[in-house]
């Protein structure tokens, strides 16, 4: 008997970006006595059903951008006698689903840290549950991911997580929903043992795999002190505190090391805070901008956010703090209009952001939107969009007000063009010094347009080819440039913890 863990994907290209934690934390799940799992990450090479055998169990996790390929794989792996068990964030949303259409025995709702090991023990014995609820984990309850099982050579980035949850309410995201909006923030040794193990490996960019970053804001301390709740007050306190000691720690091992976040944009309104990113090497963050206007910051529940030109100046200030932003904008809200995209494109160059995404308004499950739209439909077939087959699936799913799906498309790819176009990718690439750097920056951005312009979840499946094979033709250069020579000996660094602090905010 063996356990088989895999990451869907409808396409492979070779290299890999930044690991699949999740993977490698239900590898730690798995008792030891089973062996090491099998791991099948399919961004990098897709899975020969020939390894599964009769008896084995399989575990798949699944999003909704994935779900396809997953059932397809639930329901090879369940013809070859294996006992299929999905998980992942669409699996917790949709249980039934996998159970009906991918050939589960099972499925596990929620985190599957502490609730896997049962889960592979009951197939074992042969009688497993259909539902198994994983709820959501105490932080100090966290796994360390089996970093040992990494393919060597796949990965430009590693990844860890310091943080689950976010205390936000945005309408397009079901990350409040599914992780909740309590901050459940892990112990830092844990953190700072897994970074070293991967830089021992070799790994010199990280990425902070979280919800947010930034869980306990300026606003946050303010709003407690102005309602004189002293409980949540200490608590927000303790969140920061130990978010600057886990920055004060990074800041301690090797010089070559650079992390990346994601975090909201009420950092930039934080000067101890940004000095203590730039410190720590954190020097990129995902900031959720959304939208340029402030109707449209209130269509998705983000008023927190500023708008115009206050919102470029707050930007600014990540990078004049050495953090480079990639930005990710939405487009299709009910508030847009034509003029939309050409100001969307204008603010991300004034804002000095170094990197863009540009997404089309798409109702995911779990969201506040996904919800109205549901309700919405009258073709309730157009309600399971991923159960479609892809080239049968609508551009755009959400009908707007005042433009068709093709404007908004054609809209979107157009500043898509603009902002990755050859002449402003070498404007930003100031940002690095040497030409070697320079012509690295252009591989990435030209990299980073084709994996995640051209591979959404309605685009064809000519142009997901086409991008997949450019994708795989720069990934392999740029994998040395990011990796570096293996430090084995490197130890964790001893550091008193930061005094908790008592000030006002």
């Amino acid at each position: 008997m063996r356990v088989h863990l895999i990451n869907p994907s409808d396409l492979a290209f070779g290299t890999g970006v930044i690991t699949p934690r999740w993977l490698y934390v239900l590898a730690a799940a798995t008792p030891r006595e089973y062996g090491d799992p099998q791991i099948v990450d399919e961004t990098l090479v897709h899975l020969d059903p020939e390894t599964i055998q009769r008896g084995d169990v399989v575990g798949i996790g699944i999003h909704t951008a994935n779900v396809s390929r997953g059932l397809t794989l639930g329901k090879i792996a369940r013809e070859r006698g294996a006992y299929v068990v999905f998980g992942g964030i669409h699996a917790t949303l949709f249980p039934n689903e996998p159970l009906e259409l991918g050939g589960a025995h099972a499925v596990v709702k929620g985190d599957g840290d502490v609730i896997w090991a049962s889960v592979v023990a009951d197939c074992v014995a042969g009688h497993p549950e259909q539902i198994y609820d994983g709820g959501r984990a105490a932080a100090d309850r966290f796994l360390p991911a089996r970093w040992d099982l990494l393919p060597p050579s796949s990965y430009m980035w590693a990844s860890v997580q310091t943080v689950r949850g976010c205390p936000k309410h945005c309408s397009f995201c079901s990350v409040w929903r599914t992780d909740g909006q309590e901050a459940r923030q892990r112990p830092n040794d844990g953190v700072m043992g897994e970074i070293v193990q991967l830089r021992q490996l070799g790994y010199r960019f990280i990425a902070l795999a979280d919800d947010n970053f930034y869980p306990a804001t300026k606003e946050d301390l303010r709003l407690a002190e102005r309602q004189k709740n002293a409980e949540r007050l200490a608590e927000l306190h303790r969140l920061r505190d130990e978010r600057f000691d886990l920055m004060e720690r990074l800041s301690d091992l090797p010089s070559d090391m650079v992390f990346f976040t994601q975090i909201t944009v009420e950092a930039g309104e934080d000067p101890e805070f940004l000095a203590a990113m730039q410190k720590a090497r954190i020097r990129g963050a995902l900031v959720g901008v959304e939208s340029v206007t402030p109707e449209g910051l209130k269509a998705v529940f983000k008023e927190f956010n500023p708008s115009g030109a206050k919102l470029a100046e707050r930007l600014r200030t990540f990078r004049e703090n050495g953090v480079h932003v990639l930005g990710s904008f939405i487009f299709g809200l009910p508030t847009d209009n034509p003029a939309t995209f050409q100001a969307t494109a204008d603010l991300a160059k004034q804002a000095d952001i170094t990197f863009a995404q540009f997404v089309t308004m798409t109702p995911y499950p779990g969201t506040v939107d996904f919800k109205k739209w549901e309700l919405a439909q009258t073709d309730k077939r157009l309600t399971r969009y991923w159960l479609i087959p892809p080239d049968e699936r609508p551009k755009l799913y959400t009908e707007h007000p005042t433009m068709s799906s093709e404007e908004i498309r054609l809209g979107t790819q157009k500043v898509w063009d603009d902002f990755y176009s050859l002449k402003e990718i070498w404007v930003r690439a100031r940002c690095v010094k040497s030409m070697k750097a320079k012509l690295a920056f252009v591989l990435v951005s030209k990299l980073y347009r084709q994996m995640y312009a051209n591979t959404g979840i309605a685009t064809d499946s000519a142009r997901k080819k086409g991008s997949s094979n450019w994708a795989r033709w720069m990934a392999k250069p740029l994998l040395k440039l990011f990796r570096a020579a293996p430090m084995p000996g490197l130890t964790l660094p001893k550091r008193e913890p930061r005094a908790v602090s008592v000030q006002a905010a």
